[in-house]
């Protein structure tokens, strides 16, 4: 009895310890369960790496879908400059005799970006100067030939046109809105290396390094620290989006190559030269009739003026835009439609955006207090009509050499072949760049007195000009005045 009783408390005790089990076991399940459940209704929680914040910035930014988007509408363009059989002597000239034996061809090659996808394209004017032949060459290796539709010497840009259809292009962008230290890239084809990409920061703004020869010469480059070498002229500078910002022209370099600055012109005034070209035949240049200069803090002090930036106006020119809408000497503008100007480099800019005839609010500081004026552009004549493009009766653009030219050659005048079309200097074998010294013996010295000593020349007889190439050749070249 005694053993029994014994058995009965074991298994009673065994029994209330596995029922205490099984409750707890529940209890826990429970506690779980309702955890998981409160856990469900939380923001999921990515697994990290130790000392990574997702919201911490990229340390370079991705380039690579402007990079991948840039490289097929950026185009190689070689050229070729036919110098001709230069006659040894002017008597070799009228006997035939005494010719080199053969032509001299010239090489050069650039970059160019299309710009539409019917095949227009720019470049620098400094690519295709004076070239008889220009050829585009694409990414993948297909060749056109281009033919020249304009160019401005005074931004160095040039637009060319191939026959094709459905090209890759790109679309302007706004570089106005470039900041310092944004990030750019440099699309082109340095020594002939197809579809190279460099990467850098927007340097600065409004820069100008004196390289243009235009006589009405514009310069507000971007600056940038990407990589830019001889070829990359002409091509692409983009932003983050792939949108074209600038066209790449120049290196600031002792030896020729990169050193740590590239120049570009930016694609507020390419974009304006391109459609006055392709609308026009020729650039619709405006100015605001004033002569200008950097104010500093000389100047400030000389001029009594009550700051020491903007640009200083040393003198309103008689009957310009800015004279008739009450600009005058000792004036400072420091901005031109919203836009603040700190100095001369900056104003050039902003004014080489608008067309003649254009009316813009020209902000001036004058006496310490600031006005505003509403101005009518004007061109170059003093009107506000539109310019055409005039090659005249010999079909050529033609300009006056400046005296650096002048003791380049040892020679005291002569009339530079800017631009030629179809005519009577194209046909007598004429290149780009030659200046004309003299015709049938008579030194020339404007267009006019060119013009006339042609035209005054009997039907039927010859016509000889006398002058020299760029690269210090001097050459004769005849045609009939019929």
């Amino acid at each position: 009895m005694k053993n029994f009783k014994n058995l009965l408390n074991y298994v009673i005790v065994a029994f209330i310890t596995s029922l205490l089990s099984i409750l707890g076991v529940f209890a826990i399940i429970s506690n779980k369960q309702k955890d998981t459940t409160e856990f469900t209704h939380k923001k999921p929680v990515p697994v990290q790496l130790a000392n990574f914040s997702e919201k911490q910035p990229e340390r370079y930014p991705n380039l690579t879908t402007a990079a991948q988007h840039s490289v097929k509408a950026v185009v190689h363009i070689t050229t070729q400059k036919d110098m001709g059989r230069q006659p040894r002597s002017l008597m070799d000239l009228f006997y035939g005799n005494g010719y080199q034996r053969q032509p001299q061809i010239q090489q050069a090659s650039g970059s160019g970006v299309i710009i539409s996808s019917d095949g227009y394209i720019v470049t620098n004017n400094h690519v295709i100067e004076g070239a008889d032949n220009i050829r585009v060459i694409f990414e993948e290796n297909r060749i056109f030939k281009a033919k020249l539709i304009g160019t401005d010497p005074n931004t160095d840009i040039a637009v060319l046109k191939i026959e094709a259809e459905d090209l890759p292009f790109l679309q302007w962008g706004d570089s106005q809105k470039l900041k310092l230290g944004e990030w750019v890239l440099a699309v082109g084809n340095p020594f002939s290396l197809n579809s190279t990409v460099t990467a850098g920061i927007v340097s600065a703004k409004s820069r100008s390094i004196g390289i243009m020869s235009g006589q009405m010469a514009l310069e507000s480059f971007i600056q940038t620290d990407a990589a830019v070498n001889p070829g990359n002229s002409g091509g692409a500078l983009v932003n983050k989006a792939g949108d074209l910002v600038g066209i790449n022209t120049a290196i600031a370099s002792r030896t020729g190559s990169y050193s740590g600055y590239s120049f570009a012109v930016p694609s507020t005034i390419a974009r304006k030269v391109v459609n006055d070209l392709l609308k026009y035949g020729a650039v619709q240049r405006a100015i605001l009739g004033v002569q200008i200069m950097d104010n500093n803090s000389e100047l400030a002090k000389k001029e009594n003026l009550d700051i020491t930036n903007g640009s200083y106006v040393a003198e309103a020119t008689y009957g310009s835009g800015a004279e008739k809408a009450g600009i005058k000497k000792g004036d400072v503008i420091v901005g031109v439609n919203g836009v603040d100007i700190k100095n001369s480099t900056q104003l050039k800019e902003q004014v080489g955006q608008y067309s003649p005839g254009d009316k813009v609010e020209v902000a001036v500081n004058r006496d310490g207090r600031n006005k505003t004026f509403t101005v009518e552009l004007q061109n170059i004549s003093g009107s506000t009509s539109i310019v055409k493009s005039n090659t005249g009766v010999l079909g050529a653009e033609l300009k006056t050499i400046s005296m650096k030219t002048k003791q380049r050659f040892g020679i005291r005048n002569g009339l530079k072949v800017t631009k030629l079309e179809d005519g009577k200097l194209k046909k007598a074998g004429v290149k780009e760049g030659f200046i004309i010294t003299s015709v049938n013996n008579n030194t020339v010295t404007s267009v006019k007195e060119l013009e006339e000593l042609v035209i005054n020349t009997p039907p039927n007889k010859q016509v000889l000009l006398e002058g020299v190439y760029p690269n210090g050749e001097w050459a004769y070249h005849i045609f009939r005045n019929n």
